[in-house]
């Protein structure tokens, strides 16, 4: 094997895609929570950003900082960048550069000495889900590391939070010198005399930004600006309000994309208030979601000068009639109680959570000098209190914990048991989060976010950008669907209900979908009553998950509530079905939200005609690969059908249709290609193996030499003129009776 060599000596040959030990995700994300974390072999993010924060908190601790070396691949070529390396800022040899006349410029001493120490990550991608993993680490200086009370002089470490602008604004508008700032951020923070993060240089240049800002300009030409963008697209929205003095109080604004994009996905929101335009002194605040691929979707946009409850209620307000009033079933915000309060009042019968990753961010200030060494094993312990199922049972672990760490008087222990409703798992499993409860949401809504906040200097920009990111998102999204047209799916069970699910959901949920049906032989399936199961795992000889099942109203539940929480049905019930003899899962437990081909209607008869089309056009597939005559024939002819089906008008939120390419297959004649674990193809909706593919440019390639075919009814071995489903009335001489 070929081995590369970086700048600073590293050895980078190892396998980058080596093996690696799965670790439990449950395991992983307690670790990754631990203050004093060493990066380990395996270790997963969800994104480069996330991998480069933590790396860059473990640097600090140790006393060096760090940068982003080389990388493999490129953005927006092939799969895009797919693996980095970072390294100590000490790493590789400084270079000589001369000029252009052969002059050799005075270089700057540099701080480069070779150092080795580095972390490589790389990119997987199962599923179109991609995370980054560690494959790569050393942590072996040949320089001495500063100590902690030199570590922020680095240039790295002179950063300004967006709370440290924050907080020098109010000041600023107080009245307060810069010095009167920085003592007062000292003791805010507990800091020594000049061991702030940043300087009062700094500061200085944080102020004159905000002195160049000209607010009354800005604000008349986003005015202005959104005015010409309604006259040019009569979908975008917007609303704004003055206040008395004439200045911009309010303003708030959405993309005919995001409503649509509401339509389908508005059930679970995500109202994130903890970005600021510091420089307008304007709390920013951003409506999300998740499709049915799991990235974030945007909803919309709100601009606020205040911070209160009639501020909010306004938000919300204008972000409903933006929507057509339409109400979502849940909503995530931070632990806000203006926001509470407004959300109370204006969405009563929505559910409202708090953010859990927004409240872990705060424990570290929180308990971390309090609990001293035993913060870790503190925290270990609230993420499991955290993810029990049951009431009773989080109420007793809680009372424990309390007792154990001695916090009954802590203010925020207190405060966090009183809110308990709004955050730990065991009062919100029966209420639909379509997995935005992850604690990895917040890199994934952070990068999202920072996309367009690097534009907030002037708000007309701003608002632009929004739009570019916006654009820039559709187009990736479908590109990845049309990707995902060629995928083959890996079977992991060879189970007919996963070859089903294969053909239905989208692959995140598919591979949510999958994740439970690997895991459902450990358990075991307990008959108590006629409808009436206890499933346990095969360690426990107590206790268990209840499952209730009737299967002539194609009827099931589970004491866990993972299918109301996620939408995806869990391993206990789908160990009832495997243990008897269902072969397939009820559509109405594969939500609509998650599937891959949504049609024009809900009811049962417009999914049945859809899967008689399925079957209908993958009988045609097999009988057109049989000669070159018949393939040129059937190639023609498919493009005269899909010209005329798009003379019909369509339904608003019709996701059947794909229409970025007037040649291209429309996604509802498309079956996609299902590898199973003996590597069979398995297509449409049949639980069956067999040959001939889907993709024009190999058919001839996947001729069959069988004489018999999968017939329009899902039978194989039935000969497809023979088949009930096409007969005379149904289908002409050649072929093409659905014309």
């Amino acid at each position: 094997m070929m081995k590369e060599t970086s700048e600073n000596g590293t050895d980078l040959s190892a396998d980058d895609i080596g093996t690696i030990e799965e670790i439990p995700e449950d395991t992983i994300l307690s670790r990754q929570t631990s203050v004093n974390l060493v990066p380990f072999i395996g270790q997963r993010f969800v994104s480069q950003d996330a991998a480069y924060e933590f790396y860059c908190s473990f640097a600090k601790q140790c006393g060096f900082s760090i940068r982003r070396h080389r990388t493999r691949g490129k953005d927006g070529v092939g799969r895009g960048i797919t693996r980095r390396d970072f390294t100590c800022h000490r790493g590789g040899y400084p270079q000589i550069k001369p000029s252009e006349d052969g002059k050799v410029h005075r270089n700057r001493k540099s701080s480069r000495c070779g150092c080795q120490a580095y972390m490589r990550i790389v990119k997987r991608a199962d599923f179109d889900v991609p995370e980054w993993r560690i494959t790569g680490f050393s942590n072996v200086h040949n320089h001495d590391l500063l100590k902690s009370n030199d570590i922020h002089a680095l240039p790295a470490y002179c950063t300004m939070s967006s709370d440290d602008k924050s907080r020098i604004c109010m000041f600023a508008k107080a009245g307060m010198s810069v010095r009167q700032m920085l003592r007062l951020l000292e003791l805010e923070k507990g800091v020594k005399l000049g061991c702030l993060p940043f300087t009062e240089i700094d500061v200085r240049n944080l102020l004159q930004s905000f002195r160049n800002v000209d607010r009354d300009s800005d604000a008349i030409d986003l005015l202005k600006m959104c005015k010409d963008k309604k006259d040019k697209d009569p979908n975008f929205k917007y609303n704004f309000k003055i206040d008395s003095n004439n200045r911009l109080d309010h303003i708030a604004w959405t993309y005919s994309s995001s409503t649509q994009s509401f339509d389908s996905f508005g059930d679970v929101v995500v109202f994130d208030t903890t970005h600021r335009l510091d420089s307008y002194d304007m709390l920013l605040g951003i409506f999300l979601g998740v499709d049915s691929y799991g990235t974030n979707c945007f909803f919309g946009c709100v601009l606020l000068r205040d911070e209160n409850i009639q501020s909010f209620r306004w938000a919300l307000k204008t972000f409903l009639s933006f929507m057509n009033g339409k109400v979502p079933e849940t909503i995530l915000t931070d632990q806000n109680m203006w926001l509470k309060e407004a959300i109370a009042i204006e969405t009563p019968r929505t559910k409202h959570a708090f953010c859990i990753w927004q409240i872990i961010s705060k424990f570290s200030d929180w308990f971390s000098v309090l609990l001293g060494s035993r913060y870790d094993q503190w925290k270990a312990e609230f993420h499991g209190i955290y993810n029990l199922h049951l009431v009773d049972e989080f109420e007793l672990r809680w009372r424990e914990m309390v007792d154990r760490y001695g916090l009954h008087g802590n203010k925020h222990i207190v405060s966090l048991y009183a809110l308990r409703t709004f955050w730990a798992l065991p009062f919100l499993r029966c209420y639909f989060f379509a997995g935005m409860t992850n604690t990895f949401q917040p890199e994934l809504i952070n990068a999202f976010i920072q996309r367009f906040l690097s534009a907030q200097s002037v708000l007309e920009n701003f608002i632009e950008q929004v739009a570019v990111v916006m654009e820039a998102k559709d187009q990736a999204t479908l590109k990845q669907k049309m990707i995902r047209r060629n995928q083959k799916i890996s079977l992991k069970t060879g189970s007919p209900i996963e070859s089903h699910a294969a053909t239905v959901l989208t692959p995140y949920a598919f591979s949510k979908l999958q994740e439970q049906l690997v895991l459902a032989p450990q358990y075991a399936s307990l008959l108590v009553d006629e409808s009436y199961f206890i499933v346990r795992h095969h360690t426990e000889i107590n206790g268990g998950s209840k499952v209730i099942w009737i299967p002539d109203d194609e009827f099931i539940s589970c004491s866990c509530h993972d299918f109301e929480f996620s939408g995806i049905l869990c391993r206990h019930v789908l160990r009832v079905l495997s243990t008897n003899n269902c072969f397939n899962v009820p559509y109405q437990y594969l939500p609509i939200r998650w599937r891959s081909q949504i049609g024009t209607g809900n009811d049962q008869n417009a999914q049945n005609q859809m899967l008689q089309l399925q079957s209908v056009v993958s009988s045609l597939v097999s009988e057109a690969v049989e000669t070159d005559e018949r393939l040129n024939f059937v190639s023609g002819e498919i493009n005269m059908v899909l010209t005329r089906v798009k003379e019909f008008p369509g339904a608003c939120n019709d996701m059947a249709y794909d229409d970025d390419d007037d040649d291209s297959t429309p996604d509802s004649l498309i079956l996609p290609e299902v590898e199973d674990s003996d590597n069979s193809i398995v297509h449409g909706f049949t639980r069956h193996s067999h040959e001939g593919g889907l993709n024009l440019g190999k058919l001839k390639e996947r001729r069959s030499n069988s004489k018999r075919r999968l017939a329009c009814c899902g039978q194989f071995g039935q000969d497809a003129n023979d088949c009930p489903l096409m007969g005379s009335g149904d289908m002409n001489g050649d072929g093409m009776g659905f014309l």
